[in-house]
């Protein structure tokens, strides 16, 4: 089995990540989200990918390159306008020929994989196979309506009045019927060939279309809350295991990871926590769900549920919480600002920012 991997797009949703970097590459828990894609695609046993990219896509070519060090081949497929899903399939006909495939959008983790639902496919061989989850808002996502069997009767995108709650999720596993039903659409009233329409077409056309609910956690990093709880998940499965120096006065409880050349002095951290290679940690509090990046420093600071990401830094504030601080970021009080009360902050600062916090004057902090 192929995959295709959507990693198109401008992550208008993650300014101001998305500034300076694809949103597939914004790390969660230490490493790009386009990183955990293609390893749960190689845990699920495949080795030929396509990836979708915006023309020309050079960052995301220089952080995968050939596809080697996931266990895998890869081969970029440039989608020059934003123009559907399912135009990423015709884009993708030629290398994906009649095989099987798993189409999965990049922007989605799966903190459990898709090894369940890909053996479920291949044992059943419907022309498709939906991921479906219950959703709290069904009419902020595209619905599947599903029989007692697992068969899909309809989709629909946002509908306004949905006829289920099972929103349909960002991996789809499809036999070569799609490449007909993609070439018999048309574009939609947004002027996209969509997936949903695609799907649809085949359930028309009494094809069996399938429908497996998913187990685990799922989650679309397009947004900043996205990447929080997806980080945290993350976390949560982390093995305790510190390899950095941690001194005297340190308080370590639940699962924490401290990378290599580490320095953690003073200071008292609760997991789950991924402090990444070279930080330093000085006289500070760390919460659950936080993760840091490779040569962060936390001096005199308080986070939790947060991700900074390398090179930050946060120094004399907090307590912060669900914030993202971005790549050499720095967040401080201001010079000469008066010792005093911290102000509860949520911050989201872009790559290379500075942001100045000035405590609030009252009690001692």
């Amino acid at each position: 089995m192929k995959a295709l991997v959507l990693a198109g797009g401008h992550g208008t949703r993650l300014r101001p990540f998305s500034h300076s970097i694809p949103k597939q590459l914004v790390p969660v828990a230490n490493a790009p989200v386009l990183f955990h894609v293609l390893d749960a695609l190689r845990a699920a046993g495949v080795t030929e990918t396509g990836i979708i990219v915006s023309a020309p896509g050079d960052a995301i070519r220089a952080a995968v390159g050939d596809g080697s060090r996931f266990g895998m081949s890869v081969t970029y497929l440039p989608q020059d306008e934003p123009l559907g899903l399912a135009h990423c399939v015709l884009i993708a006909r030629d290398f994906l020929g009649d095989d099987d495939f798993v189409m999965y959008l990049a922007d989605n983790v799966f903190a459990d994989g898709i090894g369940e639902p890909l053996l479920e496919f291949q044992e059943r061989r419907p022309a498709a196979q939906l991921v479906v989850a219950k959703a709290a808002e069904p009419t902020e996502c595209g619905i599947a309506e599903v029989d007692d069997t697992g068969r899909v009767l309809g989709v629909e995108e946002k509908p306004d009045r949905p006829r289920s709650d099972l929103a349909v999720t960002g991996v789809y596993f499809f036999s070569s019927q799609i490449h007909e039903a993609v070439r018999a659409i048309e574009p939609s009233a947004r002027g996209e060939l969509e997936i949903t329409d695609a799907v649809q077409w085949l359930v028309s056309e009494g094809r069996d279309v399938q429908a497996r609910l998913l187990a685990g956690p799922w989650h679309d990093t397009g947004t900043v809350d996205g990447l929080l709880d997806c980080n945290r998940t993350l976390l949560e499965r982390l093995r305790p295991e510190v390899r950095g120096a941690v001194t005297a006065g340190t308080v370590i409880t639940g699962p924490v990871v401290v990378a290599e050349d580490a320095l953690i002095e003073r200071s008292v951290i609760t997991g789950p926590a991924l402090l990444g290679p070279g930080c330093v940690v000085r006289g500070s509090r760390i919460g659950p769900g936080t993760s840091l990046g490779a040569g962060c420093l936390l001096e005199d600071a308080d986070v939790e549920h947060s991700m900074l990401l390398d090179g930050a830094s946060v120094t004399g504030v907090g307590p912060l919480a669900g914030s993202v601080i971005g790549r050499s970021a720095l967040v401080g009080p201001p010079p000469g600002a008066p010792d005093g009360e911290r102000a509860a902050h949520r911050l989201v600062v872009g790559d290379d920012g500075r942001v100045e916090i000035a405590p609030q004057k009252g009690r001692d902090a």
